[in-house]
């Protein structure tokens, strides 16, 4: 994407009343503002909270938005050139149940109270599979502290991901910590019985994933 583009996106972002971007400083040094008020002040509703995390182009984030209108859901990724996509759609379509959050994933618990959402998505993420990598993997340890703070105490986690690798690497340790498992599956598409929310919705990259056959796996899990 050209620099023009970028910046167009970027100014456009300023405009959606759906578009929330912090500072860095106002989320770690100050309590933002929005932090256990998104349903009362963005939403003005008691609706389930759900967050998409690394939410890309905001494609997910608007697909459940349409599916369930009695949830409030909020895209979240630091690239605002990419989910000004599905910020704009989200205008166009004035879907009032759906909003997106320019931070950085690390600065969760800044953004959002205890025990404020309901469910958590995490969709495609960089699987960060060399080992020096690994404190960025978004299902370790140091990331499911952080949303167990924020996430009520029967709260959810999904992962839905095309590395085999990420769903092992999950798996392993979620079963080596004593987390939950409600439902694990390492090809959705070709089992019978997948959660609906899961087949019905697909991501552009993802349809681009099931051309090349590649399997998409599917884990859902509260963390202890």
């Amino acid at each position: 994407m050209g620099s023009k583009n970028k910046l167009r996106r970027f100014r456009e972002n300023e405009t959606f009343s759906n578009v929330f971007q912090p500072t860095r400083d106002e989320l770690v040094n100050e309590t933002y503002r929005l932090k256990g008020q998104w349903n009362k002040t963005v939403f003005k509703n008691n609706n389930p909270l759900v967050l998409e995390l690394g939410c890309g182009k905001g494609e997910y984030s608007v697909a459940l938005a349409k599916k369930y209108p009695n949830k409030n859901f909020i895209g979240i990724d630091i690239k605002g050139a990419r989910f000004w996509r599905g910020a704009k759609t989200a205008t166009e379509e004035q879907l009032p149940n759906v909003a997106f959050l320019r931070t950085q994933i690390e600065l969760i618990d800044h953004a959002f109270a205890n025990e404020e959402v309901d469910e958590i998505w995490i969709t495609f993420p960089d699987p960060q599979i060399k080992y020096k990598r690994t404190k960025h993997r978004m299902t370790n340890a140091t990331f499911l502290k952080r949303y167990k703070a924020i996430l009520k105490p029967d709260g959810v986690v999904n992962l839905k991901t095309d590395s085999e690798f990420m769903h092992g690497y999950t798996l392993g340790l979620l079963h080596g910590a004593g987390h939950e498992v409600l439902y694990a599956n390492h090809n959705v598409y070709k089992q019978e019985g997948s959660p609906e929310e899961v087949t019905s919705i697909q991501t552009f990259y993802e349809s681009q994933y099931l051309e090349q056959n590649k399997p998409i796996t599917y884990i859902r899990f509260k963390i202890k």
